[in-house]
């Protein structure tokens, strides 16, 4: 088996599969022959897994000869004065959304930054992609507390008076750097690393680390997935949402997951990096923006969803990025989706020609069809506490929990909780699946976190408008409103209404769907 496989146009596939090169590069290797743009990239492989060591001669040279590639396809030099940034991200045979690591921006140092500047004529991308690096780094491959990076973070809009991380600008970045590099050494006792092959070599490995992470081996438990498989890495050409101008980070659907309506599902925001979108920190404003300001972006991004489905025969959840109006596609994978957009889906891929009835039977193996309902509040309704968006659907109600181990108490009370949250973390998964429904006061309704409740089958509204949370007093506040833990909360996941009590539901069932699933039963039996 090679010990690493380049992903570019005309590549050949690697032969064992996902399996081989994990769920994330395999598809890459698929959209890179079907001819998408995707930036040039190769993958170690999950047989890595268990004999990576600090300083690995094997994994170095997997890494020189593997970014060699890279150098060729782009014209750029890794720590050259054309410089090559590289992401680094995991990538098991089965996709665990936000469960392990990834590393972006790697290569840049005092030297490199100076020469993206001049590459790319922007020191503000140049500064905002170093301090990325640094924050990254720190967390990911030292296993840093996030906090004192984040506090940087808040003082430096402070002093620019900046609502948001991107009204910062190229001086403010640098001195952040600056700030951020002084706070890794005094936290480890050593500088950043400047070398890019040993910030490359570190963060392999801590990837590759990554699938031993608590919050995998929860992911992989309450899913039934094998701790035998390991993970690969990816290393991929960066290309910059953080650009300015006409750049920024996607993820999209390509039918609506909570639902299953035919329709592009997304969240982006302009001047971003993807993480900005997955990671649920920030409040997603941008949708609207997208289609009124590029539409040919658009209208490509649409048709980019019928060209998934067609190779894959599948809904797939894509990350995206646009650099200077330019259309890159950095992951796709089958979509996880609501139990409901599971029937709707096999029913409407099936008349569309699709799929076969007994793919689609197959597909919904395991769902209890007699258990598949959507919920809504019988009216008449009381003023909504606030609207937040609405990352899935159905209703529900419980008792505020301001974090999982509150979640644990109630419930082991017997009491329904839903989980308050300023952003929730993917580290929130246990608190998560004990939970009726979720709250966050940031995130978009395709962040890594409700991307998970709504596998979980979890009422989960993001992004709510005027939510404070007071740890200390174990107290929230919602459109003026003052509660504490313990009080009840209904969540409307169809509408994104918080309101506050507790409100009757009602149910409906999928009919239409159930109807095609018997006549496929019917058919097959015949």
């Amino acid at each position: 088996m090679p010990d690493y496989y380049p992903i570019l146009p005309g590549a050949p596939l690697a032969p064992g599969g996902a399996e081989e090169v994990g769920n994330k590069a395999w598809n890459l290797m698929r959209l890179a022959q079907a001819g998408l743009p995707v930036p040039p990239a190769f993958v170690l492989p999950t047989s890595w897994r268990g004999r990576v060591a600090p300083d690995d001669e094997a994994l170095r040279l997997a890494l020189t000869e593997g970014v060699a590639r890279l150098e060729a396809a782009s014209g750029l030099s890794f720590g050259g004065r054309r410089p090559l940034l590289v992401s680094v991200r995991s990538g098991a045979a089965v996709s665990m959304p936000g469960m392990m690591e990834t590393v972006l921006d790697v290569g840049l140092n005092a030297e490199t930054v100076e020469g993206l500047i001049r590459l790319t004529g922007n020191p503000r991308l140049a500064w905002d992609s170093y301090r990325r690096l640094v924050q990254g780094y720190a967390e990911v491959v030292s296993n840093l507390p996030t906090a004192p990076f984040d506090a940087l973070v808040a003082d430096a809009m402070k002093r620019a008076e900046a609502e948001a991380e991107r009204e910062l600008d190229h001086r403010s970045l640098r001195d952040l750097t600056l700030a951020m590099l002084e706070c890794y050494g005094s936290l480890t006792g050593s500088a950043f690393p400047a070398d890019p092959k040993e910030q490359l070599m570190s963060a392999a490995a801590a990837v590759f680390r990554s699938w031993d992470a608590p919050k995998a081996q929860s992911y992989r438990r309450l899913n039934g997935i094998s701790d035998a498989g390991g993970t690969a890495v990816t290393v991929q050409t960066m290309v910059f949402g953080n650009a300015g101008g006409a750049s920024g980070s996607g993820v999209g659907f390509t039918r609506n997951p909570a639902t299953g309506a035919r329709e592009f599902y997304y969240d982006f925001q302009f001047n971003g990096q993807g993480e900005d979108v997955v990671a649920g920190r920030q409040k997603l404003r941008d949708n609207e923006r997208l289609r009124l300001r590029l539409p040919a972006i658009w209208t490509r991004l649409n048709d980019i969803c019928g060209e998934l489905e067609s190779l894959f025969g599948d809904v797939q959840d894509f990350e995206f990025t646009l650099q200077s109006s330019i259309l890159f596609l950095l992951q796709t994978r089958r979509a996880k989706r609501t139990d409901w957009a599971a029937l709707t889906i096999a029913a409407d891929m099936v008349a569309e020609g699709l799929i076969k009835p007994a793919e689609a039977l197959r597909r919904i193996e395991g769902v209890d069809l007699d258990a598949v309902a959507r919920t809504s509040f019988a009216p008449p309704l009381p003023p909504s506490l606030a609207e937040a968006l609405a990352a899935g659907m159905g209703v529900t109600n419980g008792a505020i929990a301001l974090d999982s181990e509150a979640v644990k108490r109630l419930s082991g009370e017997g009491s329904p909780a839903i989980l308050v949250r300023r952003d929730t973390a993917t580290t929130d998964i246990e608190g998560m699946a004990l939970a009726t429904g979720i709250l966050t006061a940031s995130g978009g309704r395709t962040s890594h976190a409700a991307v998970v409740a709504r596998q979980l089958g979890k009422v989960c509204l993001v992004g709510c408008p005027g939510l404070e949370i007071d740890m200390e007093r174990r107290q929230c506040r919602i459109g003026g409103t003052l509660l504490n833990e313990g009080d009840f909360l209904s969540l409307d996941g169809n509408s994104g209404a918080v309101y506050p009590g507790r409100l009757a539901p009602l149910t409906e069932r999928p009919e239409r769907a159930l109807a095609a699933i018997a006549d496929w039963r019917r058919a097959a039996a015949a």
